[in-house]
């Protein structure tokens, strides 16, 4: 379990904005979002983004984001929209910014849109342009920003706003400046409750609820606490969206039936977590999973259940886990 001081931003804020990313540019950048044809979709290019900046300085970073849209032009044009997310207060930031916003215009020929997030908690680090020159030759380069710490200033406004990525914010916000075990159970509650009651579907409430995991990580006795007063919450609720998982009551049972040498227990108790996580019970993948001979394998299934966005997602780590 990771803790307070080695918290991962990285991957929990990589995977909202793959997740929810239309929410995401109408959260921080509303405009540039009014500006794209969602109607004709978008793509990711990471790697493509990792080829053209590998050999820049890097410096300390965080996430990057290559998305490539469509624009509300009436005709076929499309740009390369490059997304930051910088946690922590690094002077060269904007150097690399027009790095990486070069590299990419010199490979593709189109335009790019470099965009920021700043989610680290100085609220004197605003990093936004560029500038270098002698002689009379210059070069400023600007980009626009968004800062997470002054989402916070309005609490209220936050709760309220129906975007996804208001409850990512706060997540983030609270990870960042709760540190002691009882209160940030508290507000790790709090956040999962305001899943339900603000009225997301079922699958919005897994994803988001997975950010809050991942973030506001909580020591075992707290965690086991947690996760009873969630139960307790949902059978109010009459919707066991999350408590369903059973990360406890499943996880424990698969190694107890691993330690027993009980595989059919465990495979049954794998198949169960598959069809409270994804809603169903493929013949397929119930084919695959009772011919696992392997407790190792087991366990490492058991964990892409809890980490995979869809099903389609754990049927790939399913076919690599068993080659």
């Amino acid at each position: 379990m990771k803790t307070d001081t080695d918290s991962d931003f990285d991957s929990p804020w990589k995977e909202a904005i793959e997740v929810f990313f239309p929410a995401f540019m109408a959260f921080f950048f509303p405009k540039i979002y009014a500006g794209i044809d969602w109607s004709k979709g978008y793509q990711f290019l990471d790697k493509e983004l990792q080829k053209v900046v590998r050999d820049a300085p890097s410096g300390r970073r965080y996430v990057d984001k290559l998305v490539k849209v469509f624009l509300q032009e009436g005709r076929e044009t499309w740009l390369l929209i490059h997304i930051e997310i910088q946690n922590d207060r690094d002077q060269a930031f904007p150097e690399r910014m027009y790095i990486y916003h070069y590299r990419l215009f010199d490979r593709y020929r189109v335009e790019i849109v470099s965009l920021a997030v700043l989610s680290d908690t100085d609220a004197r680090y605003r990093p936004k342009v560029y500038r270098t020159g002698r002689w009379g030759c210059e070069l400023t380069f600007r980009f626009p920003t968004a800062k997470v710490l002054d989402y916070g200033r309005d609490w209220a406004a936050l709760e309220a706003n129906p975007n996804p990525f208001a409850v990512v914010v706060m997540a983030h916000l609270k990870a960042k400046m709760v540190k002691k075990g009882e209160e940030r159970k508290r507000w790790k509650l709090y956040l999962v409750k305001l899943l339900y009651r603000r009225g997301h579907t079922r699958q919005e409430i897994l994803e988001l609820f997975r950010f809050i995991d991942w973030l506001l990580v909580l020591p075992p006795g707290l965690d086991k606490v947690f996760w009873a007063e969630l139960s307790e919450f949902e059978e109010e609720q009459r919707m066991p969206y999350v408590t369903s998982v059973e990360r406890i009551g499943i996880e424990k049972g698969l190694q107890q039936g691993l330690q027993q040498g009980a595989l059919q227990e465990a495979r049954d108790m794998l198949l169960r977590a598959v069809l409270v996580r994804f809603g169903e019970k493929p013949d397929d993948v119930v084919q695959v999973v009772n011919t696992i001979e392997v407790k190792e394998t087991l366990q490492l299934l058991l964990e892409k259940v809890i980490c995979c966005t869809d099903l389609a997602a754990f049927r790939a780590a399913l076919r690599q886990a068993t080659l």
